[in-house]
């Protein structure tokens, strides 16, 4: 088909992570009409920044890493758009009851100034209409028709759908449909993340910039003044491990910042004084490796993309999406 005809062709894409982001783009530079939709008031998903009264700090994903010959030709137009640059910090581990420097000679990027700032990058030129909680997907007469929370049914029917959302509400709004995705879903594993975010009123002289904890309560701390354009108060993440997260996602969230911070102060970072927030992710990590790193319905004129079904990194993520298009475009072409 000519770009002129795939324009009759119009896609809905639920989900303004960067899986969506990137399948809406790629779909969209095609020809095709795309519309997004997100629950959230803004996008990026997991790549996320939270602004407080006088503080934003990166609360979801923390860095991310390019292999994938595709994701670096696009993380290099992060960086000349300058939404991304390389973070170098002091970087420790903790193993076996002792401190030891990373070894890791991997190239860690983060979004500039935030790290929700790629996302903002690719949806700026993209249709989007946020704090849309599509609760409700019917196929009918080759058509998709929607349903908001917010707005009931919407007016728009779609020829293709494509969900770029957390295996768990992948599976929720499509089981009925599309029996396949109860399977991935299932192997995904997803488990949540408690995530406490610390701003102080002076700085802190810790040997470390960023820490792997192993075999505790928490996983990560991180200083997130030492990523690049993060001016502001000296503010610092914690994110407690998956398999902790995942067994009191359902604790009080006062109780849980107890827990983390109680831990966190054994391992040099005394939170004592410090202004504290506290965010629970429910879907903050586990995948499973799709053989094409993403799930499509041709029949049906459904599709699946995210992390989850490609690797549970951020280029994953993006490539994800970005295959997902492309595989459509194939269909209709």
């Amino acid at each position: 088909m000519s770009k002129s005809e795939l324009k009759g062709i119009s896609v809905a894409i639920i989900g303004a992570g960067i899986s969506g982001l990137s399948c809406a783009t790629q779909l969209k530079a095609l020809g095709y009409q795309i519309q997004l939709y997100e629950k959230s008031r803004g996008v990026s998903g997991r790549m996320s920044t939270r602004n407080e009264e006088s503080w934003s700090l990166d609360h979801g994903a923390q860095y991310f890493t390019a292999r994938d010959p595709l994701f670096i030709e696009e993380l290099n137009n992060w960086i000349d758009a300058k939404v991304a640059a390389i973070w170098n910090p002091r970087l420790k581990v903790f193993k076996n009851n002792q401190w030891q420097d990373s070894t890791s000679q991997e190239n860690r990027y983060v979004g500039i100034p935030a790290m929700n700032s790629p996302g903002k990058y690719l949806a700026k030129n993209l249709p989007l209409a946020l704090t849309q909680t599509i609760n409700q997907i019917t196929y009918y007469q080759d058509k998709w028709h929607l349903h908001s929370l917010e707005q009931g049914d919407i007016e728009q029917q779609y020829d293709w759908l494509v969900l770029a959302l957390p295996a768990p509400q992948s599976l929720a709004l499509a089981q009925s449909i599309d029996k396949s995705i109860e399977m991935l879903a299932t192997q995904a594993n997803m488990q949540g993340c408690w995530t406490v975010m610390a701003s102080f009123t002076e700085n802190l002289n810790l040997p470390f910039d960023a820490a792997f904890i192993n075999n505790e309560i928490i996983s990560w701390i991180s200083r997130n003044n030492s990523k690049l354009n993060r001016p502001g108060p000296e503010t610092w993440i914690i994110h407690a491990n998956p398999q902790w997260s995942q067994k009191w996602i359902e604790l009080d969230k006062a109780e849980a910042a107890k827990l983390i911070l109680a831990c966190a102060k054994r391992f040099g970072l005394d939170c004592d004084k410090a202004k504290i927030s506290i965010h629970r992710w429910r879907y903050a990590s586990g995948h499973t490796n799709s053989p094409l790193g993403f799930s499509l319905q041709e029949d049906l004129k459904i599709g699946f993309c995210g992390d989850w079904l490609n690797g549970g990194r951020v280029e994953g993520a993006w490539l994800s999406g970005y295959k997902l298009a492309s595989q459509i475009n194939s269909v209709n072409n």
